[in-house]
């Protein structure tokens, strides 16, 4: 009996697919030149933002293909949003700012969206929905493991009706972009209460005295448009009126931004590896060596067959996430979301690199899109918690499961 919630996609969502297929091929695709080559001109120091964004922005609002990663504004489910972010995963720089589904303003919307004030809302977060902004979030710190989020050490103290901020970020991303405007910044308010109420958020405009971005940090020496930044809070005093949520609910409150981030991630992740395999395969056929093209050696072809068969693994799983998060919640998908952020920057990885070794030399360099792909997920091995972490939570889920059968016994 085939699962009602793994059925077919609403008649709107596959329209919305067909869509941004479309706006893909049509629009995203050919403007990556225009945006390399703005990027190439300003160096890669200069975080200015090539006009085609903006350009695209307007062409995918026009389209309907805004908001789509919001169930409360697009209507849409998870799983019906996943095909379509796995389409934007094809052109990470751009498509996913196109649609205002971007890292990390789709988090930070998210937590605004779940825990943010009427005025909160109403400051930040419609600007960030209607793309007049970008946003940052500052939770990882150069001088402690942030792999475990319980030992962050900027602090966050009450003085009056204020908080005054002290501390250190790293991979503060979104903070290099001149449309930043603001940060939610993690700290510990309290560190003599239990373990996961010592912290709390708080919402920090970008352009408040004591804020200081030092500078960016590169991502296997290329620089992303949008930054990763080391950024310097030196008593950065906001009013308590800008906590997010309540005073020691900032554990809590990562966890629940970060949860669909982890599970946005995988579905873009997954689309840049379709585009990786489409790459490979079409290098396969046009390169020619030993007397035929490369696709007629045995080796390619396990190449090509053994990325089919993890990319079609890796999407199941997400998909299977993004099912349980729209029918259980996200607190009931916490292991399958740990299970597809581990399964799919491997498998995109794994992909991306069979393509660059079918690329030869021009694999690793910037005259394809390999490199800078492979970084990136590289990267996701690590951002929204490290590979071990999650398969730390994954096996202490299992270590606590009733099998459904016993082990039965095993002879000595």
């Amino acid at each position: 009996m085939t699962d009602p919630a793994l059925a077919a996609p609403s008649a709107r969502a596959a329209e919305l697919h067909e869509r941004m297929l479309a706006f893909m091929r049509e629009h995203v695709l050919p403007a990556e030149a225009d945006y390399l080559a703005h990027r190439q001109q300003a160096g890669p120091g200069d975080h200015v933002v090539p006009p085609v964004v903006e350009q695209l922005k307007k062409t995918a609002q026009d389209l309907g293909l805004w908001n789509l990663f919001l169930p409360s504004e697009s209507g849409l489910t998870q799983l019906e949003y996943a095909p379509i972010a796995e389409l934007s995963g094809w052109s990470n720089d751009l498509a996913p700012e196109a649609i205002n589904g971007q890292a990390p303003d789709t988090g930070n919307m998210e937590l605004l969206h779940l825990l943010g004030t009427a005025q909160q809302r109403s400051e930040w977060l419609e600007p960030l929905l209607a793309g007049h902004i970008r946003s940052a979030f500052a939770m990882t710190e150069p001088d402690v493991a942030s792999s475990d989020a319980t030992n962050i050490a900027t602090r966050i103290e009450r003085d009056g009706d204020d908080y005054v901020i002290s501390g250190r970020k790293w991979w503060t991303s979104g903070a290099m972009d001149p449309r930043c405007a603001v940060l939610i910044v993690m700290g510990k308010t309290d560190p003599a209460a239990p373990t996961h109420r010592q912290q709390t958020m708080v919402i920090v405009p970008r352009d408040t005295p004591g804020v200081t971005v030092v500078r960016d940090l590169p991502v296997f020496g290329h620089s992303d448009q949008h930054g990763h930044a080391e950024v310097r809070f030196d008593g950065v005093r906001v009013p308590v009126t800008n906590v997010v949520g309540e005073e020691g609910g900032g554990f809590a409150a990562a966890q629940a931004r970060l949860g669909p981030g982890r599970i946005h991630h995988c579905m873009r992740a997954l689309g840049a590896a379709e585009r990786a395999l489409a790459l490979l395969v079409q290098r396969a056929q046009d390169r020619v060596a030993f007397g035929g093209p490369l696709a007629d050696q045995g080796v390619v072809q396990s190449h090509i067959a053994e990325s089919r068969l993890e990319i079609e693994q890796a999407r199941l799983l997400c998909h299977r996430a993004c099912q349980v998060i729209d029918t259980e919640g996200n607190k009931a998908a916490r292991t399958l979301v740990a299970l597809a952020k581990v399964a799919v920057p491997r498998a995109a990885t794994a992909v991306i690199d069979r393509a660059i070794q079918v690329h030869g030399g021009a694999g690793v360099t910037d005259v394809s899109p390999l490199p800078v792909m492979y970084g990136w997920h590289r990267a996701m091995r690590l951002f929204d918690g490290p590979d071990e972490v999650h398969l730390r939570s994954i096996a202490k889920a299992e270590l606590g499961r009733t099998p459904v059968l016993p082990p039965g016994r095993v002879v000595q």
